[in-house]
């Protein structure tokens, strides 16, 4: 068994395949903005990075649309992003004007530069880049040598 990739279920597509395809600037390898679901890839090649299905047709399939397509809570996924130059990428998106959550910032116990934005349909966006490890916490380079890591 592997994870083949990660689908969002989404109420507002078109603007979710836009953001995706060019905001974050993801390659379509299946659909268009007006279907019902899309695929796309961070390179060049056919394999499924992220996927995009409407809401209303998962929950269909699953036998759940009495139930209401929002609800106000915690976020409950965040799609991981690595990028190489996180404030570089930060200014970009910013320039495209896009709202973040939380600017970058050191997660020096995760070992991360990390920033946090969303896309049309609410999901939560972490963009990270690895922090160089003289910056890690003494707490994380310990759990990297228990587990291995270092």
């Amino acid at each position: 068994m592997y994870i083949s990739h990660t689908r969002l279920l989404v109420v507002n597509f078109a603007e979710c395949f836009r953001f995706y395809r060019d905001v974050m600037g993801f390659l379509v390898t299946w659909g268009n903005e007006n279907d019902d679901y899309a695929a796309f890839t961070d390179r060049e090649s056919k394999e499924t990075t992220l996927a995009l299905y409407r809401r209303k047709d998962m929950a269909e399939v699953i036998g759940t649309e009495d139930l209401p397509a929002q609800v106000d809570c915690q976020d409950r996924i965040a799609l991981i992003m690595e990028v190489e130059n996180i404030d570089g990428v930060f200014m970009t998106l910013s320039e495209k004007g896009l709202e973040f959550v939380a600017e970058p910032e050191d997660q020096v116990d995760w070992g991360i530069r990390s920033a946090y934005l969303r896309d049309p349909d609410g999901n939560l966006i972490e963009l990270s880049g690895a922090l160089d490890r003289s910056k890690w916490s003494k707490r994380l380079e310990d759990a990297a040598r228990r587990y291995g890591r270092i």
